[in-house]
């Protein structure tokens, strides 16, 4: 051994003529060190960068190729590769002749199964070191052929990958023609044959590289070719389909982040619409790409499989996304440990749980393993961890908001996640209404009204049953007035109120349904006004005044039955009967006013005070129209506070009849109450009746607008009187006349007239003082004897809800027809009623209802209306900006949409004939003794009772498979039809009014349309 260490440089060249194969083989096989190896190594080496014989060479390569493929360890197969890449480079004739097709053919035939890994690389080699020429052309074809066939085979990762490092260091021997589109498709099917052969992170990260490097492969020869994509496509879900096989290997989803983004939606829609595929085929795909999102280096599987999901609601296949749901929510739960794939798990996780809708069983499955995960998410206190917080408590008051009604379940849940961010109820409302599986749009809705999704307000419309929008225009008004809305909804469960609770099944239906729109029907059969002719078109103010009077009847006789019980059963005696509390309806609409009246003779004043639910403003004539706009209609709500009013002054006496014409000019504003205010003009009625002088008001107006011989006795009349007693006594006129005169030129000259009347003017004519006169006189008690007198209405209590009906309807005696006054009114944002003793309360508009005609018996009514009202802006100088204002919708029967107060406010401009009729202003919160606290907690929807959350759930459910019933029944003339037109797609946009009236009354609401029925 110490002889062949000492070799010297002549003893080289004998080492040449000898069989240095041999010698060299010798060595690296014997049992000597490492470092004696390797220097024997070196000096073969450097002696065969020398002149070899042609044998002597062959044998060397020999030599190299058994060492590099199959040597025992690391250093046999270094010195294989070492001496190929002598050879290669100093006798590129004789390495050409060695690495020949045939060669090459018995490196990758030479044992059972496809070539192994080792020899690929040696050829690999070998393509590097060929030089161009035939035999190269040869070999590149051979490898054409053969990596198709070893794909072909099935290969192991370690293999797969090899062939993957090969074509792409070679493209040319990547097979051509058809056969290329071939070997991409058999690439996938390798992919799904690939199992981790070893435990622990170095082989999973061996493994994951092996993956990307052949889909990697594929990204490569898809952007050389992209026709493939496709018929690759289809590979991959054929694979992930098979119900026969074991399950596909999850390094299929390294294949989806090459997937382009812009072929989702096509693929998506082709396969969600092939009859070919079985719901079996579709739950096991579905079910399998779930599992991907725990694929650590996988891009955008997130968006396929929500895209998929989207895909399947579209087309109404409910049945499996309810069941994947149900089996793999929890799986996808447990990724949001692990930040790697951490991200696409929470947006699965999220699109999955806001879909599920229908049903709190999702949600449920959930709740044991939130805790944990919440405490894990906090230890980890990284900016993952804290995103992912964040996100999943919204996600879980999502949750809590959509299915109520579980306390025990929720606390601790609630508790774990107590000090995370609370989202607002507009927030949460927004989550919920764009995911919901109703929601997805389906490219049919514009031919088959009965596949329209749930409107993108997340509302839901009311079905017209014929002529019946008078009904659920005023029902959807009463809906979106939360605070009387929460006050139905927490109606206990065993009650003595029928209607109420068929209102309570309505309103929770209302908010919890996924159907686009609902039937009223049995609601509308327990509250039909009896003197209303079915089928006809009828007032919405004369319904919505007989349904308040009976829900609050309803209460007050069921209280007294509860009471008398519960005193019969008591066995001690009865105690004094408690005094009657208020209902439902006195809570939230109704009022207080007292009418005084002053006899004029002996100054004497009678009063009385009387409840109230609305307040029915008539029409002035013409002549009380104002000549200076004392309110803003858009005014903002930050700019008005609780101001205390200044000071009354002095009041004028009876007899100053200057005076009291003076104070009849004082108008109420959208700023604050006039300081001389004297309130007037409300007639003594019970629940909101309206009073003939009211009644008697419009119909002078439209007498005095029609009759132009008449408008100067008009004008003089006072138009408080009933019929009969439209004309003075001469004196009084030319009086007033004159007092009017003397204060227009005390004025100036009148400015032009600027815009429509204001529901100021009516509230100002409405609270204006009254003259009892002539055959109008009052029977004063002191006095024995029918006297003058002034009447004044106060408002002494304002209701949390204000009702205010604009009369415009009327009987005219001369058509002998009812018929309607079309002036437009604007309506303003803020309202400030006075109240007794100088008080005053703001009001914010929430609710409009319009009528859409010229009579009262024909036309169509649709309602505007936004939740709750805006809160009290911030104090002076405050860094926090106010809330912005809540978001105003369109209610038109089954048709919901997004709208605004701009809306509001053109409507009659835009549609002469479509005028407020009916407006709800809510009391500013913090305004009021009575105004909830405005809080977001303050603002959540009650709990619904066991038996009313399980109704909605199964009704869900059923609507779900009556949609996905009606899909599959047309599912043989969807596949046939062409392309949708671009006219279909915009069905369900939002078009507002600008764009056509909303007006038109038939049974499916202003755009037509038919729906499934859930019937109340």
């Amino acid at each position: 051994m110490a002889l062949l260490i000492e070799l010297t440089a002549d003893t080289k060249h004998r080492i040449c003529a000898a069989a240095m194969d041999k010698i060299l083989e010798a060595v690296v096989t014997s049992s000597y060190p490492a470092s004696v190896k390797q220097g024997l190594v070196r000096r073969v080496l450097e002696a065969a960068r020398q002149p070899l014989e042609r044998e002597q060479c062959l044998a060397l390569l020999a030599l190299g190729t058994r060492l590099y493929v199959g040597g025992a360890d690391e250093l046999p197969r270094r010195v294989g590769c070492q001496l190929l890449h002598v050879a290669g480079r100093h006798h590129p004739d004789v390495f050409a002749e060695f690495f020949s097709a045939r060669r090459v053919l018995r490196l990758l035939q030479g044992g059972a199964g496809p070539p192994g890994p080792r020899a690929l690389a040696c050829v690999q080699l070998g393509l590097q070191l060929l030089p161009e020429g035939p035999a190269a052309e040869e070999v590149l074809a051979l490898l054409r052929r053969e990596v198709l066939r070893t794909v072909c085979e099935r290969p192991g990762p370690a293999v797969c990958a090899q062939v993957a490092r090969l074509l792409a260091r070679h493209p040319r021997c990547v097979p051509d023609g058809p056969h290329r589109l071939l070997f991409c498709q058999q690439l996938v099917r390798c992919l799904g044959r690939f199992r981790c052969p070893a435990e622990g992170e170095e082989g999973a990260v061996e493994f994951l590289e092996q993956a990307q490097q052949v889909s990697g492969l594929l990204a490569q020869l898809w952007r050389a070719q992209p026709a493939a994509i496709l018929p690759c496509l289809k590979e991959l879900f054929a694979v992930i389909s098979c119900t026969e096989e074991e399950p596909p290997s999850s390094a299929l989803a390294s294949v989806v982040q090459h997937l382009p983004l812009e072929l989702m939606d096509g693929v998506v829609r082709n396969l969600s619409n092939d009859d070919s595929v079985t719901d079996s085929q579709m739950l096991t795909a579905i079910s399998r790409m779930i599992d991907w999102v725990s694929w650590p280096l996988g891009r955008n599987i997130d968006k396929w499989i929500i895209a998929l999901l989207k895909g399947l609601a579209a087309v109404k296949k409910f049945s499996i996304l309810i069941e994947v749901s149900l089996a793999k929510i929890e799986k996808v739960f447990s990724k949001l440990l692990y930040p790697i794939v951490r991200g696409a798990a929470l947006s699965v996780l999220k699109y999955m749980l806001l879909t599920f809708q229908h049903s709190h069983e999702a949600f449920h499955l959930l709740l044991p393993h939130i805790p944990p995960m919440v405490a894990s998410l906090l230890k980890e206190d990284s900016n993952s961890g804290t995103s992912c917080l964040e996100q999943l408590a919204e996600l879980v008051h999502c949750m809590v908001f959509r299915f109520p009604g579980f306390p025990d379940l929720y606390e601790p849940v609630m508790e774990s996640i107590k000090d995370l961010c609370v989202p607002n109820e507009d927030r949460v409302k927004q989550l919920l209404g764009q995911d919901a599986w109703t929601s997805q749009k389906s490219e049919l809705a514009g031919f088959y009204p009965r596949l329209m999704a749930k409107s993108d307000t997340g509302k839901i419309g009311l079905i017209n049953l014929g002529n019946t929008c008078y009904v659920n225009s005023i029902l959807q008004a009463l809906f979106m007035a939360s605070d009387f809305r929460h006050c139905v909804l927490r109606l206990t469960e065993n009650n003595s109120q029928p209607l109420m609770t068929k209102l309570q099944w309505l309103f929770a239906f209302l908010e919890h349904s996924q159907r686009p729109a609902i039937s009223p029907e049995h609601f509308l059969s327990a509250s039909w006004t009896p003197w209303f002719s079915p089928g006809t078109q009828q007032d919405c103010s004369e319904y919505l005044k007989y349904l308040l009077d009976r829900l609050h009847e309803e209460e007050k006789t069921g209280t007294r039955i509860c009471q008398k019980l519960k005193q019969s059963s008591s066995p001690t005696p009865p105690e004094e009967p408690p005094g009657p509390s208020a209902t439902s309806v006195e809570m939230m609409f109704g009022g207080k006013i007292v009418t005084r009246i002053c006899c004029l003779r002996c100054l004497n004043v009678s009063s009385r005070e009387e409840a109230f639910t609305d307040l029915c403003l008539a029409f002035p004539p013409p002549e009380r129209r104002r000549h200076r706009r004392l309110g803003s209609v858009m005014l903002p709500a930050e700019g008005v506070g609780a101001r205390d009013p200044p000071p009354a002054p002095r009041a004028h006496g009876p007899s100053s009849r200057g005076g009291l014409r003076r104070q009849r000019k004082h108008c109420i504003t959208g700023d604050a109450p006039h300081p001389v205010l004297d309130i007037g003009g409300l007639s003594p009625r019970g629940h909101g009746e309206p009073s003939s002088r009211e009644g008697e008001k419009v119909e002078s107006a439209e007498e005095t607008k029609e009759d132009g011989a008449e408008e100067e006795a008009v004008h003089e009349a006072p138009e408080e009187e009933e019929e009969g007693t439209g004309e003075k006594a001469e004196a009084e006129a030319e009086a007033e006349k004159a007092a009017r005169e003397a204060e227009r030129e005390a004025a100036g000259p009148a400015p032009p007239a600027e815009g429509p009347r204001s529901v100021l003017d009516l509230l100002n004519y409405f609270l204006s003082p009254e003259r009892l006169t002539a055959e109008n006189r009052y029977y004063c008690g002191p006095c024995a004897s029918l006297q003058d007198a002034e009447k004044v209405v106060e408002l002494s209590r304002g209701p949390r809800y204000l009702i205010l009906t604009l009369l415009r309807f009327s009987f005219d005696l001369r058509t002998r027809r009812r018929r309607k006054l079309l002036d437009d009114v604007a309506v303003p944002l803020l309202l400030r009623l006075p109240l007794a003793g100088g008080r005053g309360q703001a009001y914010d508009l929430c609710s409009v209802v319009v009528h859409s005609g010229v009579s009262s018996e024909s036309g169509h009514y649709y309602c505007y209306a936004r939740e709750g009202a805006p809160r009290p802006g911030p104090a002076l100088g405050a860094a926090d900006r106010p809330e912005p204002e809540p978001q105003w919708y369109l209610f038109n029967d089954t048709r919901v949409s997004f709208s605004s107060f701009e809306s509001v406010s053109n409507v009659t401009s835009f549609f002469p004939k479509d005028t407020a009729y009916v407006l709800f202003y809510r009391q500013r919160p913090g305004d009021g003794a009575q105004a909830e606290p405005g809080s977001p907690r303050a603002r959540t929807e009650p709990t619904l009772h066991k038996d009313l959350m399980e109704a909605i759930s199964k009704d869900n459910t059923l609507f779900l498979q009556e949609q996905e019933k009606e899909a599959r029944s047309r599912a043989a003339y969807i596949s046939a039809l062409p392309t949708s037109p671009r006219w279909g797609r915009g069905f369900d946009e939002d078009k507002d009014e600008d764009e056509g009236s909303p007006g038109g009354c038939n049974p499916a609401g202003g755009n037509g349309g038919d729906f499934h029925r859930l019937v109340f």
